[in-house]
């Protein structure tokens, strides 16, 4: 069933949010992560029960998918920031985050699947899981800048893949 797909996947982004706050030195990042996660169970209420949507004030509001670019805003101004391709695994708290993100981007997958069933939906759920997706990449690469970690896939020094050479 793709309702349950959905809202499944977003039940699983939850989770691996809470991993990676568990994880996360960064008192900025965690105290956002909470609040994310709060917002996610909202989110997932929408998608798992449409007729509460209906009688209840909405789910997923325009202030919240605002409040996500405004982060998003703000961290990608920060001097330093990567912006580039990134190879994660160059910091525990930063790799879990991007976990989060690919499970997000998948959330938003099946939140696509559902709406073309002809599913009643929230209208801004779609745009508040994009804007979630961008704000967690960022977050894993504030913290490899804070942290001083480079994972930029940028190699200035070799030509190609370092694996091919290998073999």
């Amino acid at each position: 069933d793709p309702r349950v797909e959905a809202y499944g996947t977003i039940d699983e982004l939850t989770a691996a949010l809470g991993f990676a706050r568990a994880i996360c030195a960064d008192e900025e990042v965690r105290e956002l992560t909470k609040e994310i996660q709060r917002e996610l169970f909202a989110v997932s209420g929408a998608v798992a029960n449409p007729a509460s949507t209906e009688r209840e004030p909405p789910y997923v509001t325009d202030a919240m998918v605002e409040a996500l670019t405004a982060h998003v805003t703000r961290i990608e101004a920060l001097e330093g920031i990567l912006s580039d391709w990134s190879l994660p695994g160059e910091h525990a708290a930063a790799a879990a985050y991007d976990i989060a993100r690919t499970i997000c981007r998948r959330a938003e997958r099946a939140i696509v699947r559902l709406e073309e069933t002809g599913a009643s939906l929230p209208s801004q759920t779609i745009a508040y899981l994009n804007r979630l997706s961008d704000l967690l990449w960022l977050f894993s690469r504030l913290l490899e800048l804070r942290a001083g970690v480079d994972s930029s896939l940028r190699n200035d020094e070799h030509e190609g893949p370092r694996w091919s050479r290998a073999w």
